[in-house]
């Protein structure tokens, strides 16, 4: 063990690139650059200023407000809210947070929460609701995509498969917990030059070589025998999708659900299949959708393996008692929990969506588009949700979740809500 961990060191040391880096939250010495704009107050407080950086939020006028319109129950908003305070009662957040030109503390997205959450279960009108939330919070805006505050919004499900803990003719393919010789290297306690970048690979004749990658999983079989497998479910393509979800249920024979969630990558780059089905000519770019690789893969099941494989990604899950849990070890709420850039945006803080939204058939085809708006929680990250203008809205489980979140790919505006600071803090 001693001659592998100096191995391993002597290797880190002379890194100066490597592929397969996935981006973990490392701590940070001082607050990143901010991804929101701030409305301001007509009256600015006297707030810590550091120097400002190029700013993905900020903080907005009160005239630029937007109308603070929810779709959705207060009781789902409640629920969505506790998780946070949860994971804040137990975890210092992701540090101080910089929007715009303000240091926001962990305390103070706590106080936000709850200060949200008295103004909506007090009785009055929703006109006197709107003036109480327009002066208690400083609304900041994400500067977006092109830094003219638009965001990309794409939405995500929990899948329910069916499933056996053991191996049939039906049930075929293995979901894998966590393989006990992948080598988890953090780089940044390596060397600053790679602040919150891991390594995940193995050790073969001394040397750290890439993780196996999902073709050499799945249709190698170099995982086979090592008893890994938690289940075996029946559909290899839904089980891929389980993959970029990263959660879901089983459903056993007995009708037991077991519910798994993520536990590790295999630390390669994910690749878009929707990507890779256009740039071959197999979909056109103006037929592409989560339905049209969905009906392509069913359709030529000879290239499975194929485009399955071009995603060397590989997800390894765990056991957990409820789910699905996001990246804050807090369970999702359908509708309320969205997932966003964790080195940009603040874990578990409050935050306002505007944007379209699909209404569907039976079929799961697009009828027609109606706008909405809600308050959200920014509880989960997602290995292609990067920067400030990229939220995936969390959808909730099961096949009507998962037409919804096939069809969701909108532009719309992201705002967070801080409570605004009192005299004497």
């Amino acid at each position: 063990m001693a001659r592998r961990a100096l191995i391993l060191i002597l290797i880190l040391l002379f890194l100066s690139g490597c592929a397969g880096r996935v981006r973990k939250p490392a701590p940070q010495p001082l607050p990143p650059p901010s991804a929101v704009k701030p409305v301001p107050p007509s009256v600015a407080p006297s707030y810590p200023v550091i120097p400002k950086p190029s700013s993905s939020l900020v903080r907005l006028p009160a005239e630029q407000h937007p109308l603070f319109a929810d779709d959705m129950d207060l009781a789902s908003l409640e629920k969505g809210i506790e998780k946070s305070l949860q994971y804040y009662s137990r975890a210092a957040g992701n540090g101080p947070r910089l929007m715009d030109d303000t240091v926001v503390t962990v305390r103070e997205l706590k106080e936000s929460l709850i200060a949200l959450r008295e103004i909506l279960r007090r009785d009055g009108t929703d006109e006197m609701k709107q003036a109480q939330i327009r002066e208690t919070f400083d609304v900041y805006q994400s500067t977006g995509l092109d830094g003219k505050n638009t965001a990309l919004f794409t939405g995500y499900f929990e899948p329910i498969m069916n499933g056996s803990l053991n191996r049939t003719a039906t049930y075929q393919y293995p979901i894998y917990k966590a393989p006990n010789d992948a080598v988890v290297v953090n780089l940044w306690k390596f060397n600053e030059k790679y602040p919150g970048e891991q390594l995940i690979g193995r050790v073969k004749n001394g040397e750290l070589i890439p993780y196996y990658s999902r073709s050499e999983i799945e249709d190698l079989g170099s995982l086979a025998g090592r008893n890994l497998e938690i289940a075996w479910v029946d559909d290899r393509i839904n089980l891929f999708f389980l993959h970029t979800q990263g959660s879901g249920k089983i459903k056993l024979p007995n009708g037991k659900l077991l519910q798994i969630g993520y536990a590790l990558k295999n630390g390669r780059p994910f690749q878009s299949l929707g990507r890779f089905l256009m740039d071959t000519g197999k979909v056109s770019p103006q037929e592409i959708s989560y339905q049209a690789i969905k009906r392509y893969l069913r359709e030529h099941p000879e290239d499975l393996s194929e485009i399955l494989g071009h995603n060397e990604s590989f997800i390894f899950f765990r056991e957990v008692k409820e789910g699905p849990v996001g990246s804050l070890g807090e369970i999702l709420t359908a509708g309320r929990s969205i997932a966003t850039d964790a080195a940009v945006f603040p874990k578990g803080a409050l935050a306002f969506i505007r944007a379209r939204k699909p209404i569907l058939d039976r079929e799961g085809n697009v009828v027609s588009w109606i706008p909405f708006s809600r308050f959200v929680v920014s509880q989960d990250a997602g290995g292609m949700i990067k920067g400030a203008g990229r939220v995936d809205l969390f959808c909730g489980s099961g096949d009507e979740a998962e037409m919804l979140a096939g069809s969701l790919k909108e532009r719309g505006e992201l705002y967070f809500l801080v409570k605004k600071r009192t005299n004497g803090r």
